[in-house]
């Protein structure tokens, strides 16, 4: 059953250092450049990661309400909405995410349910971006580490599709950059994500449900 309540911990997932900057697998990231509140997040090295976070509460919620964002719904914040929004970049390497989300959420005291990973996934093509609450792992380590941690795969994922390579090494594909022909529909699709993960702010992520389960914007 999905918990009707506020998102309070949003991790996006991949690798840290230049190198990986780019990957498939940093996708999660890359997204975490293109939220509209970017420029005021202020990064910090702290829970074996980078966080960061801004206050929440009806008066952010309602800035992002009237912000120029394609599908912003009307409508005040929930009474559960929490005072504040923290952010975490994990800097364990992706296979042990879990760790970093951990510290950051037990810190907090932000149960499971509350807690957005935003992250790339295979099963989705490049152009698909999907919501989903528990359920499967789909293979990927970040995923698999965060429920070992917690001893549940009940949190939110916002997955974005960076699709199967028609080949066998799974890791060089993931840990490769996207190419010079996919990084403009990246780019289309990181905006709609943005926009989408502002929507599941202020509305709850269950409201996107299923309009957002695999939607294709390319």
């Amino acid at each position: 059953m999905i918990e009707q309540s506020k998102i309070a911990l949003i991790a996006f997932l991949g690798n840290p250092g230049q190198e990986y900057a780019g990957n498939r697998h940093n996708a999660g990231r890359l997204l975490a450049e293109r939220v509209p509140f970017a420029p005021s997040l202020s990064w910090q090295k702290k829970y074996k990661g980078l966080y960061t976070s801004l206050e929440g509460g009806p008066g952010f919620y309602a800035a992002l309400e009237t912000s120029r964002l394609p599908g912003i719904g009307e409508g005040g914040a929930a009474a559960d909405a929490p005072a504040r929004l923290h952010f975490l970049m994990p800097e364990t390497y992706m296979n042990l995410s879990g760790e970093s989300v951990q510290a950051a959420a037990s810190f907090f005291k932000v149960p499971p349910a509350r807690i957005l990973v935003v992250h790339d996934e295979l099963e989705l093509s490049l152009g698909t971006v999907a919501f989903k609450f528990s359920g499967g792992l789909g293979g990927h380590n970040g995923l698999r580490s965060i429920k070992a941690c917690f001893g549940t795969p009940d949190f939110w994922r916002l997955r974005i599709g960076i699709g199967r390579p028609n080949h066998d090494d799974i890791s060089g594909w993931v840990l490769s950059d996207f190419s010079a022909a996919e990084r403009p529909v990246l780019d289309q699709v990181l905006d709609a994500a943005a926009a989408a993960l502002v929507r599941a702010l202020v509305e709850g992520p269950e409201e996107l449900l299923p309009e957002w389960n695999k939607k294709k914007l390319l």
